[in-house]
Order: structure tokens, then sequence, then C-alpha cells
């Protein structure tokens, strides 16, 4: 497995806010392999890293992610598809603490993927979008035709995919494609202060189970839902943070939440896995 450290960079401010910036701009920060991998192994790192409570993805240079580089495109085409132990896109999706996407400029086919799976997006006003995957003779691929529909709307979703034509950052804020349009020089301290307000003032135990309850539901029953709803409510009855977070209230006092305890696993207390684990893509199409 190829890992370039310097395609993905990392720092953590005294805040708990983790900071995952891709790298290439050279290449527009076009998705490669090496930077999947580095990313990836970062979540996983940070995942377990009680100095880090909440993460913002972003892009160095003009660009968050057009889609993969060309270069690595084009020696695919033709070509069964290798994913070798390749882990699937949707790995940010089990990181336990929120993720925000700080989208400065190009993004599109597996960039937008990525920012999809992020759980609010902020855009700068020169963003612009494209799922892509029509354009270049491809398919809807990792599981865009599932994530899409669910953020915009069938015939939205329709619309960008059949198309994949070119959308700006007010277009993709009406459709629901992202929550916020900032200034260009905006759009990561925008992130970064929304980030910082979640890390400071919200349970991490709480933030980690409210991600999971909303991704398993999504496909749930009203009664199932409701049933593991009680089930999370008895749970975190008994929890120290709502002593803390009633107690911070009454006291008018920021609250002090302990760390993502490293073994919690928001699984156990709804009682719903995540579906499928995390597999690798050589896993998924067995």
């Amino acid at each position: 497995m190829f890992v370039d450290e310097d395609s993905v960079l990392f720092e953590v401010d005294a805040d708990g806010v983790a900071t995952f910036m891709f790298n290439r701009p050279e290449q527009r920060n076009g998705w490669s392999a090496a930077m999947e991998n580095r990313y990836f192994d970062l979540l996983a790192s940070a995942d377990r890293d009680p100095a880090v409570r909440v993460g913002v993805v972003t892009g160095a240079g003009a660009a968050f992610c057009p889609g993969m580089d060309m270069t690595r495109l084009k020696s695919i085409a033709g070509q069964r598809l290798d994913v070798a132990d390749r882990r699937p896109q949707y790995t940010p999706r089990v990181f336990r603490k929120p993720l925000i996407a700080a989208i400065n400029g190009a993004c599109a086919g597996i960039g937008l993927v990525q920012a999809l799976m992020c759980d609010v997006r902020f855009a700068a006003e020169r963003a612009r979008f494209s799922t892509a995957f029509a354009r270049r003779g491809l398919a809807a691929e990792y599981n865009l035709a599932w994530v899409l529909p669910r953020l915009v709307g069938v015939e939205n979703a329709m619309d960008l995919l059949l198309s994949a034509r070119t959308f700006d950052a007010d277009e993709a804020q009406r459709l629901g494609v992202v929550s916020r349009v900032v200034g260009d020089d905006e759009v990561l301290d925008a992130a970064r202060d929304y980030a910082r307000d979640l890390a400071m003032n919200c349970s991490p135990t709480a933030m980690a189970t409210i991600r999971h309850q909303v991704y398993t539901d999504l496909d749930a029953g009203f009664e199932d839902a409701m049933r593991r709803s009680a089930r999370v409510m008895d749970e975190f009855a008994s929890r120290p943070d709502l002593r803390e977070g009633v107690a911070s209230f009454v006291e008018r006092r920021r609250p002090n939440f302990e760390p993502l305890p490293d073994d919690f696993d928001p699984a156990h207390v709804t009682g719903t896995p995540t579906p499928g684990g995390l597999l690798t893509l050589s896993e998924i199409l067995r």
C-alpha cells in the first residue's frame, strides 16, 4: 500500500479541531491511491486520538478535489476494475467524530463523493461542483446513486447524475449539497469556527452517537428507529455528560465534557451495527 505523507497534511489545534488538507495543488488535488491511503490512515488515527474532537477537510490551493487524477484515469481506461485491498469511499462515515467539509474550489467525481461523506459542508463562492461520471463514460460510482437522492431528492439527483453538468456554490446550497456559502478566503476559517464550537460545547459521546443514529436510521422504519431512540435515551440518562451539560447551563459556564473514549462504540449504544461494517472494495465485490 503506497502512502505519500505529503499528499494530505494534518494538524490539530488546542481546541481539538483537526484539519485534513488534500495537498497535491500541482495536480489540483486530483485523487490518487497514495492520497486516499494517507487520508484514510489519518482518519483512523484521529478517530482514536483523544486530542481530536472534530475534523475539517479541505484542499490546498484553488481546488478541493476535482476527481480522480487524470493520469490515473487514463491508465485504467479499458481495463477491469482493480480494487486490490482499497478501503471503500464511505470510510469517513465510520469516523466517530463530526467531519466538516471546507470546499474551497473545484469538487467533482470522487472529490464530490468525499465531500458528501462529511456531515456538514461549507463552500467558497468560487466552488464549482459536478458528479462528472456520465461525461467520462462512467455510471454513478462509489454509491453516489444512493447518497445523492437522500440529500437532494430523486429528480435533482437524476439531473446532476445524468447531465454531469457543472453547478455553482449558490445552486449547491439551494439543492442541499452544501449548507453554507461564504467568501473564497473565509471558507476554511468559517468551517473551523463551526467545528470549534462543536469541539468546545458539545459532548463527544453524544455527537458520535448522533452521527451513528442519523446514518443507520436512514432506511429504518419509524417504529424500529423509535425503539433505538428510547434505548439511547435510557443509556444517556445515566451518563456523566448529562450531569455536566445541565450543571454548565445552570452555572453559565462552558461544559467540560470528557474526550471520546477509545473503546466507545455507538453501535453498542443504539443496538444497531453500521451496515456491512468497514469492508474493502474487494470484499464488497465478492
